[in-house]
């Protein structure tokens, strides 16, 4: 070898590999974006959720998100919602060589983890599947049927989460954190999932962001991803209905709250969990228009995030 085949040969050994971790991160995959309910919603025969009815490919399925984790062969699911079977279905083809490493859940409602059925011995019947859950949420389950047959047979086994307390994986960080909701059964949480090199926010659910302790437009900023309450988009969607009684965060009130943050920072917050009357849920809607207009985004199943 040459003297300058050396010193190069010196130079490449000295230059610094990235890891596996950084040349293959952790990354959220959106299985769902709807409200508890999907879309169409069951009962709802009217003009907005008939498409739905008549053609299979305009439904879409409840809240869902993954965690996928190619470079240990793990993936995380976020709610166990009814559309359980087909979310998995969709994980194993987005990454057919991970196994199903654990399911975090944030709170009691229908949407977000009644998948959990999917897992007993009439279904999946899964071997000590954790399920990360907390400490009211973990009472609710271990104490009604048919939830505690889950755990008296060892289909899954309960993680307890405390709130701020993060949780560690090999490329991850997870914690959970209170937000004020209706929390008949149990507490209600978001979570922060923090990777190799970018964190995701994750908020389905949450009463009027003033009642939050935590103000949004400084979360947003925290983050790289927010992907926040979207159910209603303004108070004129369900005519009849008091609006009090079902206290989400509009979207108008969100962007609103969020107008002052520069471009940047707007484009880092996704719209999620829309009830069938949102019409956020119609990609070509003025309402969805407006939403990128004013430099927000609306998510949609099969987005990638990197983590």
């Amino acid at each position: 070898m040459t003297r300058l085949g050396k010193m190069v040969f010196v130079l490449f050994l000295m230059i610094p590999t990235l890891s596996n971790a950084q040349t293959n991160p952790p990354y959220l995959y959106i299985l769902g974006v709807a409200q508890d309910a999907g879309f169409p919603q069951a009962g709802c025969f009217k003009p907005h959720c008939m498409p739905g009815w008549l053609n299979k490919e305009k439904r879409l399925s409840a809240t869902s998100l993954a965690v996928v984790d190619h470079q240990n062969q793990k993936s995380y699911l976020f709610e166990a919602t009814p559309n359980f079977p087909e979310q998995l279905f969709l994980l194993e083809q987005e990454a057919p060589n991970s196994d199903l490493a654990g399911v975090f859940i944030t709170h009691a409602h229908m949407g977000h983890y009644t998948g959990l059925m999917y897992l007993g011995r009439e279904a999946m019947g899964t071997e000590q599947l954790p399920v990360y859950v907390m400490p009211k949420m973990r009472q609710y389950l271990r104490n009604n049927g048919p939830w505690s047959q889950l755990v008296n047979l060892k289909n899954i086994v309960l993680e307890p989460l405390s709130d701020a307390l993060p949780v560690e994986f090999e490329n991850l960080e997870i914690t959970p954190f209170l937000v004020p909701h209706r929390d008949e059964f149990s507490e209600t949480v978001g979570f922060s999932i923090k990777g190799p090199s970018k964190t995701a926010l994750f908020i389905p659910d949450i009463n009027k962001w003033s009642q939050w302790e935590k103000n949004l437009a400084d979360q947003v900023k925290a983050t790289d991803y927010a992907l926040i309450d979207a159910t209603f988009y303004d108070n004129q969607e369900l005519p009849g209905r008091d609006m009090s009684q079902i206290p989400h965060p509009f979207v108008v009130e969100t962007m609103n709250a969020l107008s002052m943050l520069p471009k940047e920072q707007r484009k880092k917050v996704w719209f999620i969990h829309m009830n069938h009357t949102n019409p956020l849920l119609s990609v070509n809607s003025q309402e969805a228009k407006a939403v990128r207009a004013r430099g927000f985004n609306i998510a949609s199943a099969g987005l990638r995030f990197p983590l």
